[in-house]
């Protein structure tokens, strides 16, 4: 046995898998505020049991949010990712009990049907410039954080709300990110209050930071720089292939 697999239960290949999909999904965040989670839990569900991806992207999710803190603060719309963020941060234990009660297939097929989902909810033209209310905001919330809890993707509600309502590309990208930041500490919080995190999991999440820090660097300098249009595209294509990636786990 390598020291890699006694440390985190993967072997040297399925290690490198999961750094360059770390990696991938990081690069994605940064590019776009959002995504990380719907990429990743997918695929490293092709290398790891379910539960362990939906906690290891918890954890990832925990540490890239730090990045930039400050200025998710200062550009997000306090006004509509306070009140989600709270709604989301309620709900999360609740997805994570029901992970912890969910069969490994299940779990799957549930995850992809979530992927595949956000896959469609990005595809769709955006209407108007009105700014959703503060009852969609709440809605949005609860289910983001029952959605991180289970896959570790509070996106699928999340990014709509505010792709779609009228904000500035700048402050929905910090919003996002403002959203997903509160629903990884609860995560992380009731995933160990419930013994669910693992003494591997963390220190696989710890040995990923390098791609975690990378990632996130690169698609920041890339952020803004795209065109709208290629931009959605890309978004499109790549959540395209994580559900596609997900669906065939589950069934296979």
């Amino acid at each position: 046995m390598s020291l890699i697999q006694g440390l985190t239960g993967l072997g040297p290949w399925a290690f490198a898998a999961a750094l360059a999909m770390t990696l991938a999904a990081a690069s994605l965040r940064g590019l776009t505020g959002f995504g990380m989670a719907i990429i990743l839990v997918p695929l490293l569900g092709m290398i790891m049991r379910p539960d362990d991806a939906v906690m290891l992207a918890i954890l990832l999710q925990l540490q890239i949010g730090v990045l930039g803190l400050r200025n998710t603060i200062r550009h997000s719309d306090r006004s509509s990712a306070l009140p989600m963020a709270l709604c989301a941060i309620l709900t999360t234990p609740l997805g994570v009990w029901a992970l912890a009660h969910t069969a490994p297939d299940v779990a799957r097929l549930g995850i992809a049907a979530i992927s595949i989902a956000a896959f469609l909810l990005v595809l769709l033209p955006t209407n108007g410039t009105a700014k959703p209310g503060l009852p969609l905001a709440i809605g949005a919330g609860g289910v983001a954080g029952f959605l991180t809890g289970f896959a570790a993707m509070p996106g699928p509600p999340v990014v709509p709300f505010y792709l779609k309502g009228g904000y500035e590309v700048a402050v929905a990208r910090a919003s996002m990110m403002f959203v997903f930041f509160a629903t990884a500490i609860a995560a992380t919080i009731s995933a160990w209050l419930l013994g669910l995190v693992r003494v591997e999991s963390v220190v696989l999440s710890l040995l990923l930071s390098p791609a975690i820090f990378l990632g996130n660097r690169l698609g920041g300098l890339a952020f803004g720089r795209i065109e709208p249009g290629v931009w959605r595209a890309l978004i499109g294509l790549i959540l395209g292939v994580a559900g596609i990636s997900a669906a065939w786990r589950a069934f296979h």
